[in-house]
């Protein structure tokens, strides 16, 4: 059974960090694209960052020299570090994995973490 647990939200004040971490369990991790998604209120889900398997790292605009994704294939674990917060940057953020089971393309995601910007 595939599963992904997001944690690491809560609320930080404009300017802060926070580093958000994804465990995966059920699939080859190590084989897998993980992402990190985001869904303000009102807005549809956006794609902040993916790692491929092999460690390669693509970044929405937005989030270019503010965030950085990283994983660790021995703790099964993708992690999103976010600097220079704004309070546009408030958000569930969703870690997704894709990977090949046989023939099949598979996509799962987590639950959501919730992320506040606020003064």
């Amino acid at each position: 059974q595939v599963q992904l647990v997001e944690s690491g939200g809560g609320l930080v004040q404009p300017g802060g960090s926070l580093s958000l971490s994804c465990v995966a369990s059920g699939f080859t991790f190590s084989s897998a694209a993980m992402s990190w998604y985001r869904q303000a209120p009102g807005k549809q889900r956006e794609l902040v960052a993916t790692i491929t398997s092999g460690g390669g790292a693509n970044y929405d605009e937005f989030a270019k020299g503010r965030f950085l994704i990283s994983r660790d294939n021995a703790k099964n674990t993708v992690y999103l570090q976010m600097n220079s917060l704004k309070p546009e940057d408030t958000a569930v953020y969703y870690c997704k994995a894709q990977f090949r089971r046989f023939t099949r393309n598979l996509t799962y995601w987590g639950q959501g973490t919730q992320v506040t910007v606020s003064s």
